[in-house]
């Protein structure tokens, strides 16, 4: 098998990314912990159980949106939990699975974090770039995970995250 090394445009590009996305990140984290005391995941469970129906959703459902391990999701949702953001209910029609439900002092607490944090991605991202590089930044990074879900069903637990296991299962 011969190696397909990156030419020297897609070598500046990775980098770039790279480079970008561990700023953002960090940056996010830092803005989150120190206004909301809370990492950017607790943060993204909080809104997306916000945007849920009822607020509750399972948590496979929930690992898949985020897209992170259930076995990370369980941590974090405990921690929520122990916070009273979240609690965590039965799945009445699955007895193996279990939900997440967003508490009313987690919307409370996701409504006081909510306009720092949207500030900082608005600062951070999309005050440096032009309208027309906003729609080609939605467009390329739904390619690049377009090309991980394939018809999504098939999908193996390699290339998607909520699906890979840690031994133990309580989604």
């Amino acid at each position: 098998m011969t190696t397909r090394w990156l030419t020297p445009e897609e070598q500046r590009a990775w980098r770039a990314y790279i480079a970008a996305a561990a700023l953002v990140e960090d940056a996010l984290d830092r803005q989150l912990q120190q206004e909301a005391g809370m990492p950017h995941l607790y943060y993204s469970i909080l809104a997306t159980l916000s945007e849920a129906p009822e607020r509750r959703l399972r948590m496979t459902d929930l690992a898949e949106r985020l897209k992170i391990t259930r076995s990370r999701l369980t941590y974090a949702v405990s921690r929520l939990e122990k916070d009273g953001l979240v609690r965590r209910e039965d799945c009445g029609w699955d007895k193996r699975g279990s939900i997440a439900a967003l508490t009313e002092q987690g919307m409370r607490t996701l409504e006081q974090a909510a306009p720092g944090h949207v500030e900082t991605v608005r600062s951070l991202l999309f005050d440096r770039l032009t309208p027309a590089q906003v729609g080609q930044l939605e467009e390329i990074f739904t390619a690049i995970g377009a090309g991980f879900h394939g018809d999504g069903a098939h999908a193996t637990a390699d290339e998607v995250p909520w699906r890979r296991r840690s031994g133990r299962s309580c989604s």
